[in-house]
Formats: structure tokens, sequence, C-alpha cells
């Protein structure tokens, strides 16, 4: 039986969603890769470019000062979302790994020592994961992973016992984009700093779904991925602590981001605008304020219900199927579920789905270090959004049925 939440977001976001239209079959379970877009997104940022086109922050024309504000009052939309203590603590980049990255050359790159200690763990995203690992073999400095647990959970005594006073940074997912995991991240971030250290944290998996608020998570960086919550490619958030940001050098030169130049040196401006060289990608940045009206025209509370009664249904309905594996923890979990279909590769059943017009992640999602653990090469992977409803997830266990029957030789 269908609930009320279900049958009402599930039927009145969808229409907003022109992908759907001119694929009227299609069941998209990739969330997690990238959401589907509605109007209200597509028609913000058409409309940047159709009335307001111009360059902020150069120009002392109307259609500047326009961009400008409309720019800025993202950015202010952006730090209000996510309970940023300023719009100031905003940075605008092309996406999280971009993020990321900064933190890695902007501030690691200051503060990392030979000797110092890089606290990862094995869940992570590559974007999480290779910016700190390349950062230490350039630094000397060690490299100390998290272990998961069979489960796909990250240990609070486990951190404990790898925190040490060398340690500098702690980089941890808020939500896993394999195992759907959701990190403890008040105890971890706590503890972390008790040992000196800073803590970033990936929040592309988190942001679009549940309440996120820095003033308490009290993370010292914190980045995402606006195209994960329904705005455009290319655009991303490092929210950081202005404190943090002032530690950072700028990584990326030229107009824009400069106080004064001279001959032989020169002095950057203030942060945010410090680390923005160049022209920014004004559009993307009005997507995200437009994606986020619409999230919050819904209720990010209302999305998370929706999301965390889907991914129930799709784990009874998973679980019902003779050769499934599933991977993650059986509760307290993202709308991600990876699984296995007996011996068959994730890929064929990527394909054979979407012969049915289901769409799924296959492969190893960026996460290499959970294939490691898990000891298999790939998973099939379904996310969910606000615009997915019981009848798809019904669809994908008809269709997994199928598949079981069409591979039987080889299961």
């Amino acid at each position: 039986m269908k609930t009320t939440a279900d049958l009402e977001l599930a039927a009145m976001t969808k229409r907003d969603f022109p992908i759907f239209d001119a694929h009227p079959g299609l069941v998209y379970l990739d969330s997690a890769a990238t959401t589907q877009r509605p109007r209200q997104v597509i028609e913000a940022a058409e409309r940047f470019y159709r009335e307001f086109n111009a360059n902020p922050h150069r120009g002392a024309y109307t259609l500047s000062e326009k961009a400008t504000d409309l720019y800025e009052k993202a950015r202010a939309s952006v730090a209000q979302f996510v309970g940023a203590a300023s719009a100031d603590n905003v940075v605008f980049l092309r996406s999280a790994t971009e993020a990321i990255n900064l933190v890695a050359l902007g501030w690691g790159e200051r503060h990392i020592a030979p000797g110092d200690e890089i606290l990862v763990s094995e869940l992570e995203h590559h974007s999480n994961l290779i910016p700190w690992q390349q950062l230490a073999l350039r630094k000397g400095a060690k490299l100390l992973f998290l272990p998961m647990t069979e489960n796909g959970e990250l240990g609070i005594e486990a951190l404990h016992t790898r925190l040490s006073k060398r340690t500098r940074l702690v980089a941890l997912a808020h939500i896993s984009n394999v195992m759907g995991t959701m990190t403890p991240l008040n105890e971890m971030i706590q503890a972390a700093h008790a040992a000196g250290a800073a803590v970033m944290i990936d929040g592309s998996q988190s942001v679009p779904h549940i309440p996120v608020d820095l003033s308490g998570m009290d993370a010292d960086f914190f980045a995402f991925s606006g195209h994960k919550m329904m705005a455009l490619m290319g655009i991303g958030v490092l929210a950081a602590k202005a404190e943090r940001l002032e530690e950072m050098e700028p990584i990326f030169f030229g107009g824009e981001m400069i106080s004064d130049v001279d001959y032989f040196q020169s002095t950057w401006n203030d942060s945010p605008w410090k680390f923005e060289a160049g022209t920014q990608n004004i559009g993307g940045a009005l997507s995200l304020a437009a994606a986020i009206s619409y999230i919050e025209e819904i209720g990010i509370e209302t999305i998370s219900e929706h999301d965390r009664e889907l991914t129930r249904y799709a784990l009874d309905g998973l679980s019902g199927i003779k050769g499934v594996r599933i991977h993650g923890p059986a509760e307290n979990r993202a709308p991600v579920i990876s699984f296995q279909l007996g011996a068959l590769h994730a890929h064929d059943l990527a394909t054979y789905l979407d012969s049915k017009e289901i769409a799924i992640r296959s492969g190893h999602h960026c996460a290499k270090l959970v294939m490691k653990r898990l000891n298999v090469p790939a998973t099939a992977r379904v996310s969910f959004y606000l615009y997915n409803s019981r009848a798809e997830i019904e669809r994908l266990i008809t269709a997994l049925e199928s598949a079981r029957n069409y591979f039987g030789q080889w299961l």
C-alpha cells in the first residue's frame, strides 16, 4: 500500500522534470551519480542568460550590477541552506571534487609537514581520497585509514585508536555513495578536534537528502556538488570556517581574485573571492539557488522521509529475490543500495535493466577501496530521490526477477 507521502511527493514533483516527458517510460535510479533537473532550475539559468547576462563584479553598469546581485544572493542562499556562519564562508567552484582539491592544495600544502598524519576512511569516494593521497606523497606525510565494518559502517572506537598527536586532518564522507552509510559525524568531529586535527567532510550525498547544519556540525571544511541536488552540472561548494579560509592560499590566479597587482608580486582579495579567479559559472550558481528554493518549498524533512520509505521498501523487495546480496547497513542508511545478483557482473545486469527502461549504476562507483574490501570487481547500485515512487521500485523488482530467469545458467 502506498503511503500518502509517496503518492503526493512522487506525483507532485515528477511533472516538473522535462526528462520524464522526453522519456515517459524511464525509471531513473541513479540519483547518487546525478539528479534530474526540474523546469524551475533550468529556467533560472536560462533567464539569466536571456535577461541579465553580464560579468559580475566587473562593470559599473546596470546589467553587471544585476549579475553581481544575483550571484551574491545565490551565495547567501547556499549559506543559509547549509547553516554556514556567513555567505563569506561559501566558495563557488566547479564541483565537490574541486572543492576538496582546493583544501588539499590551498590549506594542506601549508599545514601538512613530513611525518604528519592524514586519516581518511575506507568508504571514501576517490575525490576525498586521492587529493590526500597525493598530498601525503608530496609532503612525506603518513596516510592512515579508518576501516569500515563488515556491514559498511564506521566506528568511533576505531577512530580513537587511529588518532594521534600527529593527526593533522581527518577526511570523511557524510554519507557513503556505495554503502549508504550515514557517518556519526558529530562524535567523530569532536574526537578529531580533541586530537588537534582539522576535519574535511564530503557532503555530496547528504545535502540533497537530509538537513545539514554546519553551525552545529562544526566541520572545518564541507564540500558538496550542485548536480546531485538538481542544480546544473559544473557548480560546487566549499563551505569552511572563516579562520580556515584565512589560513588558505588561492590555487587559481587571475582576474577578480586580487586586491592589488605590482610588477613582481600581488596581494589577494578577501575570502571567498580570492578563491574564485576568472569568470565563474554564474548560471550554475543561480541554478543551485533555484534548486535550494525547490527543495525548501517541498521541505527537506519531507524529502528525507520519502527517501527513507523508498529505501525500506526497496530493501524488503531486494531481500526477497533469490541470489541477491545487499551491501551496507540494514538500518539508518541513505537512499543508496549496492547489491549483486549471484555471480552476474554488474555491467551485464545494468545493460539488461536498461532494456527495460530502468537506469541503474554499475561499476566501482569511484570507490575502489570499498570494492577491494568487498572483494568484488563491481556492484549494481540503485539510488532514489523525490521523483521516485514505490511503483518504480516494483518495476525494478519485477525486472530483477526476470533477469534472474534470463541469466539463470550463469548465476
